[in-house]
């Protein structure tokens, strides 16, 4: 089975989050010479597959077979592989049964390795991720066998393939402000406490604000207001109480403990409360780390192009890894079409993206 033909099947699986609906068991049989650990809880599964070719460094390839709902909008069965013009179509083309299928293509093929390999696959990434990557990497350091290093095979790319690897991640701050006022009537404004014009006063000072400068692999952090709500829809009574939402997508220079401090020095006058949650944590792994030189030199083979390392986008597993301490990175095909109708990959990306990790594989030093 060429990785073509792998790629399809796994696209075959109807695996809407938490569902695998029997892609982990295929994926047992395709490398039925490695050794198993599974783990399933709340109805997410979680495999994990390693074959210990000598003494020497552990290096885990990780992703999710599962996908979000297909959604209208598609010209073909969202779950019915189709290619055409040189595209596969369906959902989780990019995102990202191209990458678990190129590493299980190169995981199978391989023939010597000075150390470890390992699959790590969860059918949670989509959804909370409570049960998924998290708790199987508590379940390998149960059992002493966490990598040294992952790679992440998420779509990175962003104009052509092989241009952008991630090396980090921002983090995710949401927040809940309300500021409590006292409703009264439009008319007799002197005898209520609006909060509208309350939190308008230092509005300008915190909407779209830097809260730090960034640095070579990040951008600033930067608060983001999200949802703002007042009154009951009447043009005649002022409200009780502002309700606003935010997100800061921090980089490793803000905290959680900055942005509450950022809220208080323009809120600690007014009656307020706050509610913080730090749903992702920031990351960065050292560019100089031998994973990442390692993928940046097969990637230069493979393709002739020299990735930039980036930190953008949303939250990904690779959080995970990098909280127990394992040097991570992410790479995979263009991420174009990631949850859209017809999502779609090249087909040619992703034999090359099986390349690329053959040989990192190959090269390993």
């Amino acid at each position: 089975m060429d990785v073509t033909e792998l790629f399809k099947k796994l696209l075959s699986f109807k695996s809407i989050t938490p569902d695998d609906a029997g892609a982990m068991e295929f994926i047992k049989n395709y490398l039925n010479d490695f050794e198993v650990i599974e783990n399933e809880k709340e109805g997410v599964k979680n495999l994990f597959l390693y074959k210990k070719f000598t003494e020497g460094e552990h290096l885990c390839f990780a992703g999710h077979i599962d996908v979000v709902p297909p959604g209208d909008g598609w010209n073909t069965d969202p779950f019915t592989p189709t290619e055409k013009d040189g595209y596969i179509f369906a959902r989780g083309a990019q995102d990202m049964k191209s990458g678990v299928a190129a590493f299980l293509w190169a995981l199978k093929n391989a023939k010597n390795f000075n150390g470890t390999l390992s699959a790590l696959i969860t059918s949670d990434e989509e959804g909370d991720a409570i049960w998924g990557t998290k708790y199987m990497l508590e379940t390998l350091k149960e059992k002493n066998l966490l990598p040294e290093y992952a790679i992440v095979a998420e779509p990175t790319c962003e104009k052509e393939f092989g241009d952008a690897i991630k090396i980090g991640r921002r983090g995710s701050i949401n927040g809940v402000l309300k500021k409590t006022g006292l409703q009264g009537h439009a008319a007799y404004p002197e005898k209520s406490v609006n909060p509208i014009h309350k939190v308008a006063q230092v509005l300008g000072k915190i909407a779209g604000v830097d809260l730090d400068s960034g640095d070579e692999f990040f951008a600033p952090s930067k608060f983001v207001v999200t949802d703002i709500r007042a009154g009951m829809e009447v043009t005649n009574v002022t409200p009780g109480e502002l309700k606003m939402m935010f997100n800061v997508r921090n980089n490793t220079h803000t905290t959680k403990e900055d942005v509450k401090n950022f809220i208080h020095k323009y809120f600690k006058d007014m009656n307020y409360t706050l509610e913080l949650k730090q749903s992702a944590e920031p990351f960065i792994t050292d560019p100089n780390t031998k994973v990442v030189k390692n993928l940046d030199k097969s990637i230069q083979k493979i393709t002739g192009l020299t990735p930039k390392h980036s930190t953008a986008g949303g939250t990904s597993d690779a959080r995970f890894f990098a909280k127990n301490g394992v040097k991570v990175v992410e790479f995979g095909v263009k991420n174009d079409t990631i949850h859209a109708p017809n999502e779609r990959t090249d087909k040619n990306e992703v034999i090359k993206l099986s390349r690329v990790f053959e040989n990192v594989i190959k090269e390993w030093n």
